[in-house]
């Protein structure tokens, strides 16, 4: 049973979420407070987190920073902000998707399930080695000369994506779909911002083996020139 870890100040809405979540068969805990969620985090290792952005303590944004520094957990944003540049701030940082308020609990759980799909995805399959990248779906497991990359779910979704069709083009719509599904309604920005901390994550990547290109007015390829 796979189990979510609920970052919501406001009890009622907590208990809503929870609610909708144990009748799809998920595990639920549930903290109220920024200093509460890190330490549970830590304590529970969480198969993901809905976190709400206006917590008291710390915020949203300092928890997912957090998170992010430590764990490549899935993590869904919840808050009433809903103009797209909270939207952005939140992809830009990691989140996995963005649920604005209010919500249907049914559309929750949807969300909560195409997420840990993408995660699941994302880790099976064969290791592919492109030069002195190895990208291991099996292990979730991205290594650079050895070394190995953190990337959130949603961003090794997009590189595992790209890396499977090498020296194929795709423009933001079939990424947005491929990898963010039919339910996604955000801007088609998110997926820029992935291929840039994808980008920053591989600097190390030697051009002479591969990079992934920009081609203006068409999309983004996984770039190989050397098996």
């Amino acid at each position: 049973m796979k189990t979510i870890l609920i970052v919501e100040d406001e009890y009622p809405i907590s208990q809503v979420l929870s609610a909708y979540l144990k009748r799809a068969n998920f595990r639920t805990v549930q903290v109220f407070s920024g200093g509460e969620a890190l330490e549970k985090f830590e304590e529970i290792k969480p198969d993901l987190v809905i976190l709400d952005v206006m917590l008291p303590g710390k915020s949203g944004w300092d928890i997912l920073k957090e998170i992010r520094r430590k764990s490549d957990c899935p993590v869904i944003m919840l808050t009433a902000l809903g103009d797209v540049n909270y939207r952005l701030t939140g992809f830009n940082e990691g989140a996995d998707d963005y649920i604005p308020k209010p919500f249907h609990g049914e559309e929750v759980v949807a969300r909560v399930k195409a997420v840990l799909r993408r995660s699941e995805n994302a880790s099976s399959g064969p290791v592919r080695r492109f030069g002195r990248l190895e990208i291991d779906h099996q292990a979730h497991r991205v290594t650079l000369n050895g070394k190995e990359i953190a990337l959130t779910p949603r961003d090794l979704s997009v590189l595992l994506f790209l890396a499977e069709h090498p020296n194929r083009t795709f423009t933001r719509e079939e990424l947005i779909e491929q990898i963010w599904g039919w339910e996604y309604d955000g801007s088609d920005r998110a997926v820029d911002l992935s291929i840039k901390r994808i980008r920053k994550a591989l600097k190390d990547w030697p051009k002479e083996e591969g990079e992934i290109k920009t081609l203006r007015g068409l999309g983004y390829q996984f770039s190989v020139y050397q098996k």
